[in-house]
């Protein structure tokens, strides 16, 4: 049986992904730069301590293994980190690596933590191993950490007119596991994306339809979303963000019919949508 790495397997899209991995039977191994965290693995998941920013660690966490998941961090050095990853697991013998880049990477090229994948995206596709890129949009699951804000009144997350095709990280995982265990996927690049675009005001509508009670939309103000979130984010990732968030404004994160379609054959179902995840964290 294949053996699969999971780079980045406790954050939001990985431990996901993993579950999907189980439910197909997989054999899944999960590096965490913490022991501590290996206790904490799903039941049946191989834990090894390890990192991207110590590349003399990810010999021993590629050893026997064939198939490699990699979510890089949103760092300043990600680039760096995910070069190293993918020359540790050329180098160690595995076949099939998945990479998780981000939707339009190589169009919306102001973005750091967009424009930071590329050259990853690059030495993937030059290594020589089987590889499927995997493109999302902007997560549904990213509103979570506003539900307060939603539930007193105010969407902030900055959203715009021209709308974004947002997905569920559960499609993400699904595509993800896909692809690391089944075939035909080699040398394709996925866009993850929501069945269909939302911009600010269709978000505030639709919540404030579900709650029974107004939803104002407030996220086109940067200016006081930097203030908010600059207490406990650093300054660089404060700017890179604004920046993200700008061409969000600017020019949305659309996504083609066709892009929906190849998904949904990926898939087997259709993209899960907005309205469904809403209904489901926010509870009437």
């Amino acid at each position: 049986m294949s053996k699969i790495v999971v780079i980045g397997g406790t954050g939001t899209v990985g431990s996901q992904t993993v579950q999907e991995l189980l439910k197909r039977g997989a054999d899944v191994r999960v590096m965490t730069r913490s022991a501590n965290r290996i206790a904490s693995l799903p039941k049946g998941v191989e834990g090894v301590t390890g990192s991207m920013l110590e590349p003399e660690s990810l010999p021993s966490v590629f050893a026997g293994a064939d198939r490699l998941f990699l979510i890089t961090p949103l760092a300043r050095d990600e680039t760096a980190q995910g070069i190293d990853a993918v020359d540790a697991a050329v180098a160690a013998g595995i076949r099939r690596i998945v990479y998780l880049s981000v939707h339009q990477a190589d169009k919306a090229l102001m973005i750091p933590h967009f424009v930071s994948k590329l050259p990853i995206e690059g030495v993937i596709r030059a290594s020589g191993v089987e590889y499927t890129i995997l493109r999302p949009n902007n997560f549904y699951q990213n509103d979570l950490a506003v539900l307060d804000a939603i539930r007193a009144g105010v969407y902030p997350q900055p959203s715009g007119s021209v709308g974004m095709h947002r997905v569920d990280v559960r499609d993400i995982a699904e595509a993800a596991a896909i692809a690391l265990t089944q075939s035909g996927h080699s040398g394709k690049t996925y866009s993850l994306v929501g069945p269909r675009a939302w911009t600010g005001a269709e978000i505030s509508e639709m919540l404030t339809r579900h709650l029974g009670k107004p939803v104002i939309y407030v996220g086109d103000d940067l200016k006081a979303w930097s203030a908010q979130v600059r207490a406990f984010v650093p300054g660089w990732l404060v700017r890179d963000l604004e920046i993200m968030f700008q061409h969000f404004l600017n020019a949305g994160l659309l996504a083609t019919q066709a892009e929906i379609d190849e998904l949904t054959a990926v898939l087997g179902h259709a993209p899960r949508s907005y309205e469904d995840f809403i209904k489901e964290v926010l509870p009437v």
